[in-house]
Parts: C-alpha cells; sequence; structure tokens
C-alpha cells in the first residue's frame, strides 16, 4: 500500500491524507420580483399555501446548515436581483442568525425591469417566466462558480420560460470560472426545490459535468431485476 509519502504496505492500495474542506464565501441572490410570491403545491402548518418566496427561504437555510456542518467556516451574503441589486447582507459571515435576519429583509419589489447581473455572484434563485433579458459586464472575467435555480411558470402564450432558461444558461457559460449547474422547475413541488439544492452542496472542483449527472436516480434503475422464466424458444429434449 502506498502513503502520502510513498511507502508501500504491499496491498496495493494508495492512502491520501485526510485534508480540510476548502472554505467558501457563497452569495445569493434571490429573485424578488412578483413571481416570487406564486404558490407552491404544498401547505405550511397553518394550512396557507407556501409561496416560491417560502420555499426559496427554507431551501435556502438547509443548504446553509448543510454548508456549514461540512465546514463551519464557510460564507454567505444574500442580495436581491433588482436593478441595481439591493443588498440584504453585503458582509460575508458564517453565522447562522445573520443568514436568517438577512432572509426576513427580503420584499416584494412589483417592478419586472432587466435583472443587473455586472455586480455577481455565486447562486442566483431566478422566478420570471416573462423577463429574459439580463445585464452582463462588457467582458466578464471568470473569477467564481455561478449556480442557477431557476423557478417558473408552466409555459403559456403569454410568457417564454425556455427563452428566460436559455439566457441564465448563456450567464452561467459566461461568468462561471469551474462546473457550474443550472436547475429549474415548473413544477410547484418543495422536495424538487430542496432535492435541486441539495447538488449544488458539492464544490465545484469535486463535480462533474452537468449533463454526466445522475441525481436522483430512478427507481426502476435500482430495482433487482427478478428472474425470468425459462425462455419459450428453448427446447428441453429429455434424455
Amino acid at each position: 500500500m502506498l502513503t502520502a509519502g510513498g511507502s508501500s504496505t504491499g496491498t496495493g492500495a494508495y492512502l491520501l491524507p485526510a485534508v480540510r474542506f476548502s472554505s467558501e464565501d457563497i452569495l445569493f441572490c434571490i429573485d424578488g420580483g412578483p413571481e416570487t410570491m406564486a404558490d407552491m403545491k404544498v401547505s405550511g402548518a397553518t394550512g396557507r399555501p407556501f409561496t416560491r418566496q417560502d420555499a426559496i427561504k427554507q431551501a435556502i437555510m438547509l443548504f446553509a446548515h448543510s454548508k456549514l456542518a461540512i465546514n463551519p467556516d464557510h460564507r454567505f451574503a444574500f442580495c436581491t436581483l433588482a436593478k441595481p441589486i439591493q443588498w440584504l447582507r453585503k458582509e460575508f459571515s458564517s453565522d447562522i442568525d445573520s443568514a436568517v435576519a438577512a432572509l426576513r429583509g427580503i420584499s416584494v419589489n412589483m417592478s419586472s425591469n432587466q435583472a443587473d447581473l455586472t455586480h455577481l455572484f455565486r447562486v442566483l434563485i431566478y422566478c420570471r417566466s416573462s423577463t429574459p433579458q439580463y445585464q452582463l459586464p462588457p467582458s466578464p472575467t471568470k473569477l467564481f462558480t455561478l449556480d442557477v435555480m431557476y423557478l417558473h411558470d408552466k409555459p403559456e402564450p403569454n410568457n417564454c420560460p425556455q427563452l428566460v432558461f436559455d439566457t441564465l444558461v448563456d450567464a452561467l457559460e459566461r461568468l462561471s470560472e469551474y462546473e457550474g449547474y443550472i436547475f429549474d422547475s415548473g413544477q410547484g413541488l418543495t422536495r424538487a426545490l430542496f432535492r435541486k439544492m441539495s447538488v449544488l452542496l458539492r464544490h465545484p472542483h469535486q463535480r462533474c459535468y452537468q449533463e454526466e449527472l445522475d441525481v436522483p436516480k430512478s427507481v426502476t434503475k435500482n430495482l433487482v431485476p427478478e428472474s425470468s422464466p425459462a425462455d419459450d424458444s428453448v427446447i428441453i429434449v429429455p434424455s
């Protein structure tokens, strides 16, 4: 066996030394437009339907708690998508209480102006089904990894979620230094949002290409096939 120093124990295995996970500064840019108040397909304890904004806040808190469990030195900052960007917390911090306070500060902006992406970012959560325009720096420098979570309405004659999605893909490809992921959901299911946010926990250096992802695996792929009956085409010759 080879150790980190190159010695061998004869078993043919190789051991890597334990190392600390790299610390990350993660900026959440959250859409604060009116479409964030659309109802999800789930209700809270009071019976009131969850809105997209409610689900987004929960998903971010689950994400933050999970990242801090991996490495307590991860830090977060928050802003809302507007023109210009509105900061909820500009200083990066690993304090979970400050994250809660920042999320409570999200308000709904009834304007649907272009999104100004010139001062961003790390994770973008977008909810507009009919506003594909955005502003990017003329020659963006790839200094970070961008992930996008896009919650949208189902396609209708008066919206264009596919066009919005395509522009978000373009922004990701132009801005992201390492492998950034983009997920979308038009189902209104909180579990779909939480599941996709959990995929973003992986450090960009540890990611495969998104097209190679197989998460979650289909239930049918995990089933062990039962032994099949004898093939009718086989002729058994008695001895």
